[in-house]
């Protein structure tokens, strides 16, 4: 199991979020977040100054198993990158466990899609 968190711009959410149901991605976590760079300017948005490190994002955590972290990235990279300073980062780390709160099951089992 690996868990995936990754920092997107705010604007960019609903084309990743599409992008990780597309890939069969069912379940993940997201919050507002705060994330401050290497680069640090000023640019104009509709006459609006502001700094590239100040820029709302968006941090989506996902536990998946093995083989759906390929999927879950390339649909992450995919839509999430502008070309521009601060599209975000991804990290990807390895989960040692996960149980259901509801059931008590433990292992990757867990995270099979049940209804």
């Amino acid at each position: 199991m690996k868990k995936i968190e990754a920092i997107v711009r705010k604007t960019k959410f609903e084309d990743v979020k599409n992008a990780l149901f597309e890939a069969d991605i069912n379940w993940f976590s997201y919050t507002e977040v705060h994330a401050i760079g290497q680069a640090r300017e000023d640019r104009i948005y509709r006459g609006v100054m502001y700094s590239t490190d100040i820029i709302p994002r968006i941090e989506i955590t996902i536990i998946c198993r093995d083989q759906f972290v390929k999927p879950a990235v390339n649909a992450i990279l995919s839509t999430a990158r502008t070309g521009e300073v601060g599209d975000g980062r991804i990290f990807v780390s390895p989960v040692d466990d996960t149980w259901s709160i509801r059931t008590g099951e433990h292992g990757d089992d867990v995270l099979a899609n049940k209804k």
